[in-house]
């Protein structure tokens, strides 16, 4: 009798690093390991601190950073990582 082999989908399961400004929630980055999007989401908090008050003086948002699991196919289409701060051009994207 042949053993049964599991082949879970664990690539799909990806951490996201989001960016929210108000309502609204963007994903900035994803990562395969926890500690990596942790590690990202802990630079992005520490660049916004570092500008925090050139964005509010500019009247642009300041985002907020969190972590969270998702799924490759959660992701938007066309999505690309978001900046630092969080905004291009003068728009949050």
């Amino acid at each position: 009798m042949r053993d049964l082999i599991s082949l879970g989908r664990d690539d799909d399961q990806l951490w996201a690093v989001y960016a929210t400004v108000g309502r609204i929630n963007r994903v900035a980055d994803v990562y395969r390991s926890r500690a990596a999007a942790l590690a990202d989401r802990d630079w992005r908090a520490q660049q916004v601190r570092a500008y925090e008050d050139f964005l509010r003086r500019s009247r642009q948002p300041v985002p907020h950073y969190s972590v969270a699991p998702i799924n490759r196919a959660e992701l938007p289409r066309k999505w690309t990582p978001l900046p630092a701060l969080g905004f291009l051009r003068g728009q949050f994207i």
